[in-house]
C-alpha cells in the first residue's frame, strides 16, 4: 500500500487481465484507517470482478436466436398470406 500526502492508494499488481499489468485504488478519507489487509482484500475482489462477464455470450447467442425466430415467423406469415392470396 502507498500512502500519499492527500491520498491512500492500494495497488494491485496482479491482475489476471491481459490488458493491465496493474491497477490503482484510491481510498475514501473516510477507510483510511481501515487495515491494509483489508483493503487489499476488498481491492482484489474489484479486480477480479472487471473481468468480462460470461453473459456477454449468452447475450449474442440470445440475439442470434432471436433474429433466427423472427426469419422463421417472416417466412410463415407469408407462406400464410400466399395460401390466402391463392383461395381467393
Amino acid at each position: 500500500m502507498i500512502k500519499g500526502v492527500n491520498r491512500q492508494v492500494v495497488e494491485i499488481t496482479q491482475t489476471d487481465c491481459e490488458y493491465f499489468e496493474r491497477i490503482l485504488f484510491l481510498v475514501k478519507p473516510e477507510f483510511s484507517t481501515v487495515s491494509e489487509g483489508k483493503l487489499r482484500e476488498r481491492a482484489s475482489l474489484m479486480s477480479s470482478a472487471g473481468k468480462p462477464p460470461a453473459t456477454r455470450v449468452r447475450r449474442r447467442v440470445r440475439n442470434v436466436l432471436c433474429m433466427i425466430g423472427a426469419a422463421f415467423a417472416g417466412a410463415a406469415v407469408c407462406a400464410l398470406v400466399q395460401l390466402l392470396i391463392q383461395q381467393l
